[in-house]
């Protein structure tokens, strides 16, 4: 069974690394490499994925229950989701997925998108939510979401690369990148929780309810900090980052 450590350092991988333009499957594939997480489990999963998706709700919560004024910005996001979800279906099912679980994608994919993100954030900003976030925008996004699949990319890393692309600034990229988060969360946990229900119940513990709110707070405080530095900030730290990681990645697979 998982420790309230383990759980600890399970929330801070998912809560940090969910929202931020950097790889999550990199940094889960470094951790787990050094530290065997013992039993980890697929409740405790979906209950990491649910914290984050209740911190979006929180920190964005007059956007989402705004319907008056927001109802056509969140129907363009469910319209940015429309993409990935055929592809990702056909991924999971023939395996596929699976396949590009390895060192040296992962390690690939971080640095050339990483190198694609630095030139996309050089790109000017001319464009605004409330006047330029089209149905035809809102696709463009969802199909470089499509990208995310394939470990490494980076879902946040992505979208907030498709922001800046089309003339979108920093901030703005960033809020369109974590509304098109909350459908993919619910993704993930709907799929988590189907194959609960095909492998038989499990009963919810002390340990799952405590990933929910570690998973919480870790991605709350990675929305609040994040928004605050790319108001001040280009994503340039983001891409050193990236870069720097996919060095270490390749230092482990050729060392």
């Amino acid at each position: 069974m998982l420790s309230s450590v383990e759980i600890l350092i399970l929330s801070a991988i998912q809560g940090i690394s969910e929202f931020l333009p950097v790889s999550s499957a990199a940094h889960v594939l470094l951790v787990s490499k050094y530290y065997s997480f013992n039993n980890q489990n697929l409740l405790i999963d979906i209950c990491l994925h649910l914290g984050s998706l209740l911190a979006i709700i929180v920190y964005f919560r007059e956007d989402l229950f705004n319907l008056k004024n927001n109802k056509k910005f969140l129907i363009k996001i469910l319209v940015g989701t429309i993409p990935i979800i055929p592809v990702g279906y056909i991924l999971y099912q023939t395996g596929l997925i699976e396949m590009l679980r390895n060192l040296e994608v992962i390690a690939w994919m971080t640095l050339i998108f990483g190198i694609i993100l630095y030139i996309s954030d050089k790109n000017k900003t001319d464009k605004k939510i409330e006047t330029n976030f089209t149905s035809k925008s809102a696709i463009i996004f969802g199909l470089f979401q499509v990208l995310s699949l394939v470990p490494g990319v980076s879902r946040s890393g992505i979208t907030i690369t498709a922001g800046r692309a089309l003339g979108f600034n920093r901030f703005d990229s960033a809020k369109i990148s974590f509304f098109l988060a909350i459908p993919a969360l619910v993704a993930a946990s709907s799929l988590g929780l189907y194959n609960i229900y095909k492998e038989g119940s499990v009963e919810l513990n002390f340990l799952a309810i405590i990933a929910v709110i570690f998973s919480f707070i870790f991605s709350y405080l990675t929305i609040i900090i994040f928004l605050n530095i790319i108001k001040k900030f280009s994503l340039k730290m983001f891409v050193v980052y990236r870069i720097t990681l996919s060095l270490l990645i390749f230092g482990i697979i050729y060392l």
